[in-house]
């Protein structure tokens, strides 16, 4: 990945300080917002007064909160709670549209993100809420599209894409270099031993950090890693053997158990999906 330049990194936090007073200045309850990162780029840590629908039409993005972090796919979107600090990596280039809605109650909500699959109704009344952000006060189809859009986000299936990130700085690197590198190799022992640990100590400090067992977290952040290069139309079976997983069919099940469908149907269904 190239790294980007100071002047490209200056822009764009530029933008998205303009972005953030635009929506802060702003009295509406339904605000939405298109925007099309690079590969690279980090959207810096901040908090909004509206609940967020972040919706990822191309790309990959990994949302960072502190409630943990959810990789978003295309066709994904990630509903952010009012006032929850995040951050926002872009894995790939990526198309975002954002929805964001003034909550009736001022107080914070104690709830936490959840990943969304966002619907073909729900795709295109975004894509025409964006058209007419600029129509006159009042527009009567501007005002008719963002109730539908309200109505209709509101019955978004949720998926299980959360992947639990343990608190521990040590642990979390750990965890960020098995993101950036998933490999057949990575066993229990070897991640004890970088900790200076031992395997009944690092286990019972894993899943009391994350949640869950080390294996589990293992193939979940597998699948995960794996999304930016199916997205960038790499074979199933390269994608798969890469990230360690013994065979196609092995890693389509896990596949199949977070996202509902296999690798290849539900890249075939995610190419157009930023089409009009």
């Amino acid at each position: 990945m190239e790294k980007l330049s100071q002047k490209l990194l200056a822009t764009l936090d530029k933008d998205h300080e303009q972005n953030m007073l635009w929506m802060e200045g702003s009295n509406a309850g339904v605000l939405v917002h298109s925007s099309e990162p690079p590969q690279g780029y980090t959207v810096p840590w901040h908090r909004h007064r509206r609940t967020q629908l972040l919706c990822v039409f191309a790309g990959v993005v990994l949302i960072l909160t502190t409630r943990g972090r959810w990789m978003v796919p295309p066709g994904h979107a990630l509903f952010i709670p009012v006032g929850l600090e995040h951050s926002v990596e872009m894995l790939s280039d990526v198309s975002i549209k954002s929805v964001y809605v003034m909550p009736n109650d001022p107080t914070p909500p104690e709830e936490a993100p959840r990943v969304v699959e966002v619907t073909d109704l729900a795709r295109s009344l975004l894509l025409e809420a964006i058209r007419l952000r600029e129509a006159p006060l009042g527009n009567r189809k501007a005002e008719l599209v963002l109730s539908l859009l309200i109505e209709e986000i509101s019955t978004l299936e949720e998926r299980p894409l959360g992947l639990p990130f343990p608190s521990d700085r040590r642990l979390a690197a750990l965890c960020r270099d098995y993101l950036a590198n998933p490999t057949p190799n990575a066993r229990l022992d070897d991640w004890a031993e970088k900790l200076a640990t031992s395997r009944r100590t690092f286990t019972r400090q894993f899943r009391k950090e994350t949640g869950i067992s080390f294996t589990t977290w293992r193939q979940q952040a597998s699948v995960f890693a794996c999304l930016p290069q199916l997205a960038e139309g790499q074979p199933v079976t390269n994608v798969a053997l890469e990230a360690g997983y013994e065979s196609v069919a092995a890693f389509t099940t896990m596949f199949r158990r977070m996202l509902g469908t296999s690798p290849r149907t539900y890249m075939v269904n995610r190419w157009s999906f930023d089409r009009p």
